[in-house]
């Protein structure tokens, strides 16, 4: 079995390698990641563009293999909280014909990231580096933000795993789904 994933990023890459390793049907899947366009914003800002950029993160790497993943995080609006906005990851798994949808738990940023992100367009690494809160440029691709606002108790690998495993929901009920 071939999967691919839509992504260059480690902490993507290593938290579906890692899943993978806890499903029978999926354990000896050979993973081949692949660069592909998104088509949303570097940082998107509501859940229905951090879906789609999953949707087409799959889509766009759909060629020779069994599945393909792609995984996106952003923001999204959440009332009654302090900036208006969570953090989510979303995962979207494709067979071909049909996408399977899984989300990670959320988070809320500083209300002076939001605000950063939101006032100069840029994504939450460049916020969290311009900004002081960490001097590491590829904190996308190593703990995350998560990582530091949890104090290294929930890094991006494992909260991206989170998305991989709810998405695997349907593959691993086909009956219900």
């Amino acid at each position: 079995m071939k999967i691919n994933i839509g992504s260059k990023n480690k902490a993507k890459i290593d938290a579906l390698k890692e899943i993978l390793k806890e499903y029978p049907d999926l354990s000896d899947a050979e993973v081949i990641f692949k660069d592909v366009d998104t088509g949303v914003s570097d940082q998107p800002k509501s859940l229905e563009e951090t879906i789609d950029g999953a949707m087409k993160r799959a889509t766009n790497c759909f060629k020779d293999c069994d599945f393909s993943v792609g995984l996106e995080s952003g923001l999204m609006k959440v009332p009654e909280t302090k900036t208006g906005y969570m953090d989510t990851t979303a995962c979207a798994i494709y067979d071909g014909k049909n996408f399977h949808l899984g989300l990670s738990s959320c988070f809320e940023y500083p209300p002076k990231v939001v605000k950063y992100i939101l006032e100069n367009n840029k994504n939450v690494s460049e916020a969290f580096l311009d900004l002081g809160l960490t001097e590491n440029s590829k904190l996308g691709a190593d703990n995350g933000a998560i990582g530091i606002l949890t104090k290294e108790r929930l890094d991006r690998k494992e909260y991206t795993k989170q998305a991989i495993r709810t998405a695997l929901i349907h593959l691993e009920n086909k009956d219900l789904y």
